[in-house]
């Protein structure tokens, strides 16, 4: 796997497990404010829970595969525990340059 592939991969998996994350919390509410339904659980929960592991065995391929220092491996499985934090801890890894740069898409 070649640097660029395994940063693609990461970024869809800290995108996708925040999403699950998203759908997981509106789930909940619905289960337990009006207390109306419990099929957003019932969706959601399964799915949160495969992304969350496909997002830990993608950080540790990562980590191996870019180098990350045990600090920055530990800080990306972190991010997977409190909603929406995959987002933040994507993007400060692709600025301080921990993630190889995007492709750029040409404009025609």
């Amino acid at each position: 796997m070649t640097p660029r592939t395994v940063a693609s991969a990461f970024r869809i998996a800290a995108i996708a497990e925040a999403c699950s994350w998203v759908g997981l919390l509106i789930g909940m509410f619905v289960k337990y404010v009006p207390e109306t339904s419990e099929i957003g659980v019932k969706i959601f929960g399964p799915i949160h829970g495969g992304i969350f592991v496909a997002y830990v065995l993608i950080t540790l391929v990562a980590a191996r595969v870019l180098r990350w220092s045990a600090g920055t491996t530990l800080l990306a499985l972190a991010a997977s525990i409190p909603p929406l934090v995959t987002i933040w801890f994507e993007r400060w890894a692709s600025r301080s340059g921990r993630l190889p740069a995007r492709d750029a898409v040409p404009t025609t």
